[in-house]
């Protein structure tokens, strides 16, 4: 399934090296301005080649708008936008056919589908499909702002490095701010240095890491969600789960509340005039699904970039037999670097869904 949403409907389509890619989105309503800058500014911090930490495939990420739009505005009919792909190198991936990357999709596609998957790039299960959802998510970032909801996201971890924390109370722009100057998405420019060099020693030895992504979303009102298998927790975790390399995703204090007493985990109520909230955030901004008025928070874990330079241990589907891989091709050494507005998409995305339903 490429799709996603019961209100603002989201539909994302294409392979990582076919013509283009693009997603159309139904349920926006007629008359909002679109500010093409900020969504280009938001697709840009995903771009792929951008200095040496990051993919060298060169890709310009302009989005074209086939329908939807109308002297700068939704129409209130579907809107359709397209990013060409003008620097794929299919010539890498040729022998993917028969021998499958440790890692990747392309034994449970070549299964799934018999063998008639798009292999180029990794096809539809490439990171490369995050891009239209970042440009869906830009827009349902910028409709949600004018409603004073601010999303921020960073870097919490990346290999052994740790970052510092976003205020789990409030919202900080000089945190923002700090986040989107730095060389990575990181709040600590100390941490950064540091996540620098562990990048440098994994380039060294052909290798990659691993990261965790913090999302924090400010100012949603209670009151939104619902139980049970449409909870607010569930939602997120849905779109979440869309994107290549999330393997795990957490709310609040997430797997520490484990270690915790109950009189230690509780976020206690209390009267700020006549608005509630919590002492504490430990819940993440979510009860019973629904959100109670403080931020939501969740973290996501991202693999380490599959594609890795060193030689790994494989199989021929032709011969049936055991068989050495080196990957060629252009690869992030770290995925979780591109991630962080893909995160912030999706819980744009996810919120307006949401909020649309009243």
């Amino acid at each position: 399934m490429s799709s996603f949403g019961k209100n603002i409907k989201v539909n994302i389509f294409g392979e990582s090296h076919g013509v283009a890619i693009g997603v159309v989105i139904e349920g926006l309503k007629p008359g909002f301005p679109l500010d093409m800058e900020k969504i280009q500014a938001m697709l840009d911090r995903r771009r792929p080649g951008q200095g040496r930490y990051v993919t060298r495939r060169n890709e310009g990420d302009i989005p074209e708008i086939l329908s939807g739009v109308y002297e700068g505005k939704t129409t209130g009919m579907p809107l359709c936008a397209i990013i060409r792909n003008n620097d794929a190198q299919s010539k890498d991936y040729k022998n993917l056919r028969i021998i499958p990357r440790p890692g990747h999709s392309d034994y449970t596609a070549h299964i799934k589908y018999n063998g008639f998957n798009d292999i180029r790039g990794g096809g539809a299960f490439s990171g490369r499909l995050t891009a239209p959802l970042v440009f869906a998510g830009a827009i349902a970032k910028d409709l949600l702002s004018r409603q004073g909801i601010k999303i921020v996201s960073h870097l919490k971890s990346i290999g052994p490095v740790t970052d510092g924390d976003l205020n789990e109370i409030k919202y900080e722009k000089e945190q923002e701010e700090a986040i989107l100057a730095n060389m990575l998405p990181m709040i600590d420019p100390n941490e950064t240095a540091a996540a620098l060099n562990a990048l440098n020693t994994a380039r060294m030895d052909l290798d990659s890491l691993g990261s965790t992504i913090a999302t924090v979303v400010y100012n949603v009102p209670a009151g939104i969600g619902n139980p049970g298998y449409e909870s607010l927790e569930s939602v997120i975790s849905a779109i979440c789960f869309s994107v290549p390399g999330v393997k795990g995703i957490d709310f609040g204090k997430g797997f520490k509340l484990a270690s915790l007493k109950g009189s230690e985990a509780n976020d206690s109520f209390y009267y700020d005039g006549d608005k509630v909230k919590t002492r504490t955030n430990n819940m993440g901004g979510i009860l019973g699904g629904i959100s109670n008025g403080m931020p939501i928070i969740f973290n996501v874990c991202m693999k380490p970039t599959s594609s890795i330079s060193k030689k790994q241990e494989s199989i021929n589907l032709k011969t049936q037999e055991s068989e050495e891989l080196v990957i060629k091709g252009r690869h992030d050494p770290c995925i979780g670097i591109r991630a962080v507005p893909v995160m912030e998409a999706c819980a744009a995305l996810a919120i307006l869904d949401h909020i649309s339903e009243d």
